[in-house]
């Protein structure tokens, strides 16, 4: 075993350090658990797969349900209707596709965390185009509408740019 050895005098706290007689330092001890390969434990997606009936394809659908939901608030309220859900489905859409396009580029995060991270990344975006539309006086609904479509589309287009494949000519 190999101590620590000094050519000056140690000060009394360098000499009673526990490094000095091969103690590990707390970073030295952290474990960190990795997943055994018996101990896997199910992804949902397998779940998903293994699960008979017609719950298994709800996930889906519901996405499906979102999308159309978030598309008529946005047509409602780019056309100005005097419709009365077009406050509610227009508030979902300022609110899901930041928020799913987010969540789309948070691909490896655990669900809770995307969705959490998601949920907040959207009302950022919606309070910066809001920020940015006031302060440069130019407030109006088609305009936050479809300046929170095109950074949701952004975003979601670097998320495909990042899949595609790269084909060598």
């Amino acid at each position: 075993m190999r101590t620590l050895t000094c050519p000056v005098g140690l000060r009394d706290i360098e000499v009673r350090h526990p490094a000095r007689w091969g103690a590990k330092s707390p970073m030295q001890t952290l474990r960190i658990k990795r997943p055994s390969t018996r101990t896997k434990r199910p992804s949902i997606a397998d779940t998903e797969r293994a699960r008979p009936g017609p719950g298994r394809d709800l996930a889906p659908l519901l996405a499906g349900a979102a999308v159309a939901v978030g598309g008529t608030g946005a047509l409602l309220a780019l056309v100005d209707s005097g419709s009365p859900l077009r406050g509610p489905f227009a508030l979902f859409f300022l609110f899901a596709a930041p928020a799913s396009a987010i969540a789309a580029v948070l691909r490896g995060l655990d669900p809770f965390g995307r969705v959490l991270t998601s949920v907040a990344g959207a009302v950022v975006v919606d309070m910066l185009v809001a920020q940015g539309m006031l302060a440069v006086h130019r407030w109006s609904v088609d305009g936050g509408i479809i300046t929170v479509a095109a950074i949701s589309g952004l975003i979601s287009l670097s998320v495909f740019i990042r899949h595609m494949p790269v084909h060598n000519v």
